[in-house]
């Protein structure tokens, strides 16, 4: 088995860590990644409170291992932090802004503090804000990001927030990319578009049959769907999606689309509640090339963890010959 600092630091048994996807990533898929040995992150996104309550009491009441919960920084307030904090969560995930306004709140409440970086400086202030463990997240993750690539920035923030664990993600999708990530420093994976393509997760069977379908060079960061939607994402951040009728038509007509998106809100909307993937964003990342099904949360996280020690295994024998 592989044993790590962080996974002694969360109490889990396997190094792999849910990704707190906004409206994905509810209280069953979080329950099940952690009672099969991982830590399940319930995705609060951008705190939607009633979704919040429903979520965070699945989580709170099927969960016999510990879970967490994860805010985007920069919409998040102390009422949603302490909303979440009611829950009991063992650890908490800020992504995406200065997680310092609320980093004494959550050691208060003794969760693991867990920032989400995309580059050194973000990493660096993770630190100064007292970051139990840090996830370094590279450019290849679906959903919202950064620039920096996962191979270079991971060893980088490693070596930058030193003693602090390190956990890698972007473009982590199986055993071997766990299994790279401990090879680059890492002591975890956080692992998103892998487990939207599972039966527990929340969004329509039509976008997991996509993921299941895709390839990475379908997806492409974006900020359409911000636009249309209303969210002012703040600079360098994108979403990585598939592409689909609604991203050819507006993709690079960003101008154009800033003009029209109050009409068209209401439209896209409710395209995204009845599921309609040709108009409603499908977040994924660049490793969905070896996605093929959708299984339980706990056979995935299984296999995962059996293959990337079988990788480990092959490496050492690799370097006795």
């Amino acid at each position: 088995m592989i044993h790590t600092t962080l996974m002694k630091t969360l109490g889990i048994r396997h190094p792999v860590i849910l990704a707190p996807m906004g409206g994905v990533s509810g209280g069953r898929l979080a329950a099940a990644v952690s009672n099969a040995g991982g830590l399940g992150l319930v995705g609060g996104g951008y705190g939607d409170p009633a979704w919040l309550d429903t979520e965070l009491a699945i989580a709170a009441k099927a969960a016999t291992q510990p879970w967490g919960v994860g805010l985007i920084t920069w919409t998040a307030n102390q009422q949603r932090v302490e909303q979440c904090l009611r829950y009991g969560p063992a650890a908490f995930m800020l992504s995406f802004g200065d997680p310092r306004p609320y980093a004494r709140a959550i050691k208060a409440a003794g969760c693991a503090l867990i920032c989400q970086v995309q580059d050194l400086a973000g990493a660096l202030l993770a630190r100064d804000a007292g970051a139990d463990i840090v996830v370094a997240q590279g450019t290849e993750a679906g959903g919202h990001g950064g620039l920096r690539s996962t191979f270079p920035l991971v060893p980088a923030v490693v070596d930058a927030v030193a003693p602090i664990p390190v956990a890698a993600a972007g473009g982590i999708a199986d055993g071997r990319g766990l299994a790279a990530a401990l090879m680059l420093g890492a002591q975890a994976a956080l692992i998103g578009t892998r487990f939207y393509a599972c039966s527990e997760a929340l969004g329509s069977d039509e976008a997991k049959r996509r993921i299941a379908a895709g390839h990475g060079d379908e997806t492409v960061r974006t900020r359409v769907f911000d636009i249309v939607r209303g969210y002012d994402w703040p600079a360098p951040y994108t979403g990585r999606a598939l592409r689909n009728d609604f991203l050819q038509r507006w993709h690079e007509h960003e101008p154009e689309l800033q003009t029209q998106a109050a009409a068209l809100r209401d439209p896209f909307l409710s395209a995204a509640a009845l599921g309609d993937c040709d108009t409603a964003m499908v977040w994924a990342g660049e490793a969905i090339d070896l996605i093929h099904d959708i299984p339980s949360a706990a056979s995935l996280l299984a296999s995962i963890v059996a293959q990337a020690e079988s990788q480990i295994r092959q490496a050492h024998a690799a370097l006795a010959l």
